[in-house]
């Protein structure tokens, strides 16, 4: 099913239920200065966007799970006295926030530490031209700028390096249980909690620039696990107290912004450890799913420093750059 972009009236109309009591709907069609099958129609937009809204005979209309919109203020706080190196858009929808920033980037020169958070992103995408679904006020989807001095080929392992990054933050908002799939999956026991999305501009000696999406799952509704094609977890399932949206888009970038700078100083090399300490497959037979369609069986043995996935078998060890893991 494919999520289309909402209209002002369903925006409107959102803002209106957010605060997730009933409202009938002849006042919600007098507040908005509308028919009631008009919004009756807004209703079946924002139901399609993976929001339960339920109706009650007599009563009206309210969300399943109140929400509310990222908070650019309440993001800054977060960040303390860290603030200044972030330059944070938020906005209401878009495709991909990662083809904004790019274009940002490249057409407007955009500044390192840019940020770019969309509340309802209908084509997001993950790695290896897979599809990543999100729902409105469910998920937290974002892009990061950052720009440097190196080229493209000093870039090897970022994507793990950056798996580093989000661990630490949602072990400091107290998840429990997460781990790492090669090369940069986020994993709950449940299933997949998040991933990221690199895409880099630049010269292979330097400069360069990259755009990190991320999109992790802070909540799951019946709707959204209907799209999802493999078995998927969300934040409220390990975080016992789940902070808001925009508390949590601070703390990752914090440890993303520093996770970054260890990079720039060391490459993928000083994170290498760690990485492997979040690794769930670290020593455990897997199957590699190659991109040419070729299947690989052996033991995980961690990763190079480069971030090449280590992989012992009946030939030997092998080093893997890309493909897909499943365990054995």
């Amino acid at each position: 099913m494919t999520v289309k972009l909402l209209n002002a009236r369903a925006w409107r109309l959102l803002d209106l239920l957010a605060d997730g009591e009933f409202h009938s709907g002849a006042a919600l069609a007098d507040q908005l200065g509308v028919s009631r099958s008009t919004v009756f129609n807004a209703l079946a937009e924002i139901s399609a966007c993976a929001v339960a809204v339920q109706r009650v005979h007599g009563r009206g209309y309210r969300l399943a799970r109140p929400w509310q919109r990222l908070a650019r203020d309440e993001i800054l706080r977060g960040l303390g006295n860290q603030a200044e190196r972030f330059d944070i858009s938020i906005l209401a929808q878009a495709a991909s926030s990662n083809t904004v920033l790019m274009q940002r980037a490249a057409t407007m020169g955009a500044a390192s530490g840019s940020v770019l958070a969309v509340e309802l992103q209908t084509g997001g995408r993950g790695r290896m031209g897979s599809t990543w679904h999100s729902g409105l006020g469910t998920t937290l989807t974002f892009s990061l700028l950052w720009r440097f001095s190196c080229g493209l080929n000093a870039l090897s392992g970022l994507g793990l390096a950056l798996g580093v990054a989000q661990l630490r933050a949602l072990n400091r908002l107290g998840a429990q249980g997460l781990g790492l799939k090669w090369p940069n999956d986020i994993l709950a026991p449940q299933g997949k909690l998040g991933g990221v999305l690199i895409e880099a501009q630049g010269d292979m000696l330097g400069p360069s620039a990259v755009v990190i999406g991320i999109g992790l799952n802070c909540s799951l509704p019946s709707e959204l696990v209907r799209r999802i094609d493999q078995a998927a977890s969300a934040l409220d399932e390990v975080c016992p107290n789940l902070p808001t949206r925009s508390q949590i888009l601070a703390k990752l970038l914090l440890e993303l912004a520093d996770v970054l700078q260890q990079f720039e100083r060391g490459g993928f090399a000083v994170l290498r450890d760690e990485w492997e300490q979040y690794h769930v497959y670290q020593n455990r037979p897997i199957s590699l799913h190659t991109t040419d369609k070729i299947v690989v069986n052996g033991i995980a043995r961690g990763v190079s420093d480069t971030g090449a996935l280590c992989l012992e078998t009946t030939q030997g060890t092998q080093y893997f750059n890309a493909g897909e893991v499943r365990g054995s």
